[in-house]
């Protein structure tokens, strides 16, 4: 049995300052000479990527949609936990979930994983009904073990003390700091935060992170409330991998264990691609991969890989780099009709595609799929998705029922003829969307050969069917190599 220190940033709602008090907290405390190892709850990678660069551990998932059963999360949490303290941050407001019970929301995490919760309020124009806010949440589920508040936005030292004074008065809870008005140095894009790959400079972030709650919060009663967390007590499954991949490096994590790869399964990761679940990467790894990095701006062709995965993030900013790397593109499109198995998410579709147009300039793709698309000025999707596999394909048994996320600017302007009888050869779609958008109108998964490409993203911990498919066809594509 473990007490697994450990804390739960949550909010009132979106945008009220949980990502600013999470990464200023694991800061401070790795300043102490903590191991800090985050968490994020929710669809998300900027913010975990973040997190997982300021903690200088990777910041793992623990979305109970995108990971519906229950005791994976709990393992997922335990086996992940190699360090002093653990900050998990949530995701929209405490209780804000897909339906009137809260489902999936952080409340419901913070209750399945017995964590206390530290509640960020904005308090912009706003004193003492800031207490009524907190009494809400306190007795909206008194389960959900709130034991401290930071408030955000404030104006001055009386805005402070009257917010303060009514939360301690009528709510008999600690306010652990008061972070005033100021700019974080995070400029942000689409889904928030710019990539911290992409900032120009993460370091003077990062200590401006470190400054913020030594100036504002109460670090050491932050330790006190996650050290007095419950012991968890649970039987988790050792997992066989080395260690946790993060960026090509193997950092903290599991017992070593001495694995012999049996495929090769490469990875795009640049400054183009760099959406990855550090829990799916991890899964290849057990079941026998090795995975191998991969450059789409600057390398020249693909090396000799078993499989090839390439993840989101904004090919739309690097496209005149990526369109004019002929020379890659060539080599990905001849490996796709050699038979090579592609597994592509959001941006890694975009890439598969015949261009992308921006600001009215298309820039050419690698040209697998006849598709081409276009950025817009709004979200084209933005949220949960729920997907049946109904079409055979590369990765998934047909039947397949899968929960993932999708967010893009990106819409579809033109493809070519995508044909639904699947005629060997030819693309069709393998997903029905029951919840979501998909590529097209209510389908997603688009397939040619063995190449696979779709708007949703999947967590491995919710879809052990495409680690099994992806090796597998790893397996069988290498086999045919020697033959």
């Amino acid at each position: 049995m473990n007490n697994y220190p450990r804390v739960v940033i949550a909010g009132i709602r979106g945008g009220s300052g949980k990502t600013t008090l999470s990464l200023s907290l694991i800061a401070a405390l790795r300043y102490k000479g903590l191991s800090v190892i985050p968490f994020k709850k929710g669809p998300d990678y900027i913010d975990a990527g973040w997190m997982a660069a300021v903690a200088g551990n990777p910041c793992y998932n623990l979305d109970p949609f995108l990971i519906p059963e229950k005791q994976k999360i709990v393992e997922s949490f335990v086996s992940h936990f190699k360090g002093d303290i653990a900050v998990i941050e949530g995701n929209r407001g405490l209780y804000d979930g897909m339906d009137a019970e809260g489902s999936y929301s952080t409340a419901e995490l913070a209750k399945l994983l017995r964590t206390p919760v530290i509640l960020i309020v904005d308090c912009t124009k706003m004193t003492r009904t800031g207490a009524a806010v907190v009494l809400g949440c306190l007795k909206m589920d008194e389960e959900v073990m709130i034991k401290g508040i930071v408030l955000n936005q404030i104006s001055g030292g009386r805005h402070d003390s009257v917010v303060r004074s009514s939360i301690e008065k009528y709510c008999s809870l600690p306010v652990l700091g008061a972070i005033p008005r100021l700019k974080s140095g995070l400029p942000e894009r689409h889904m928030g935060l710019l990539p911290h790959q992409e900032h120009y400079d993460t370091e003077n972030a990062i200590l401006l992170m470190k400054e913020i709650a030594r100036k504002y919060i109460d670090i050491d009663a932050v330790e006190n409330i996650a050290n007095s967390a419950e012991p968890l007590s649970i039987a988790v499954r050792t997992p066989p991998c080395s260690h946790p991949y993060q960026g090509g490096e193997f950092k903290g994590g599991c017992e070593i264990r001495n694995l012999k790869s049996e495929v090769r399964i490469g990875i795009i990761k640049d400054s183009a691609f760099q959406f990855y679940y550090p829990e799916n990467l991890e899964e290849l790894q057990n079941k026998g991969a090795e995975i191998m990095d991969i450059n789409a701006i600057e390398d020249k062709e693909l090396p000799d890989i078993d499989a090839l995965y390439i993840g989101g993030g904004f090919p739309e900013t690097n496209a005149i780099r990526l369109a004019e790397n002929l020379k890659f593109k060539d080599s990905v499109r001849k490996a796709a009709d050699r038979g090579l198995p592609i597994y592509a998410e959001c941006g890694g579709l975009m890439f598969l595609g015949q261009a992308i147009i921006v600001d009215g300039r298309e820039y050419s793709m690698v040209g697998i799929f006849p598709i081409t698309f276009e950025m817009k000025k709004k979200p084209q999707a933005h949220g949960y998705t729920t997907i049946e596999v109904e079409k055979d394909n590369p990765f998934y048994p047909i039947g397949t029922e899968l929960h993932g996320h999708e967010f893009h600017y990106s819409a579809v302007v033109e493809s070519g003829a995508i044909n639904e009888d699947v005629p060997a050869g030819e693309f069709y779609f393998a997903f029905k969307v029951k919840r979501g958008y998909g590529i097209k109108d209510k389908k997603d998964g688009i397939c040619y050969k063995n190449v696979f490409a779709a708007y949703t993203h999947i967590h491995a911990y919710g879809a052990e069917d495409w680690v099994k498919g992806f090796i597998n066809k790893a397996k069988e594509f290498k086999g045919h190599k020697f033959r």
